[in-house]
């Protein structure tokens, strides 16, 4: 063993040269805001599970037939939120399905006006995850639509 000495040399650097405030910094409002939030799952519903059974009163423990019903509850509402964002994606889906099978078809559009549009629908535009048809050159909504009818033949 070598003995050390009391020269570090001069890649030593002093703690007191780190200034200590005592108090923890703030976090910045804008930082918290690109924080996206996080909602719970299946492995954070047994985390806590975990912790409340490890935090419980050993005279007076709680039942596993309550831990069952939590879970049960949980895994619940984890089905029925993936349920609703099937059924969204779903109902986009046909969206755009109906909107191609009235290419070529002759409508009728409510344009907010008394005046309604009429023209063959030319195409389908996505905008935002909705789809909008093309008549006459102009884009419209689905939901315009008053009328469907077979192209006349010329």
């Amino acid at each position: 063993m070598t003995a050390v000495s009391g020269n570090r040399g001069p890649d030593f650097m002093s703690t007191s040269a780190i200034p200590s405030t005592g108090a923890r910094s703030a976090v910045s409002p804008s930082v918290l805001a690109a924080i996206p939030p996080k909602t719970l799952n299946q492995d954070d519903f047994l985390k806590l599970l975990v912790v409340q059974m490890k935090s419980q009163d050993p005279l007076n423990p709680k039942k596993d037939t309550e831990f069952i019903a939590q879970m049960t509850q949980f895994s619940a509402l984890e089905q029925s939120k993936s349920m609703q964002k099937d059924i969204a994606e779903l109902r986009d889906d046909q969206e755009i399905l109906q909107a191609n099978a009235l290419i070529g078809r002759f409508v009728a559009l409510e344009n907010g006006t008394d005046v309604m549009l009429t023209g063959i629908v030319s195409a389908v535009e996505v905008e935002e995850g909705t789809p909008k048809i093309v008549v006459n050159g102009g884009s419209y909504e689905l939901s315009q639509v008053v009328l469907i009818s077979p192209p006349t033949e010329k």
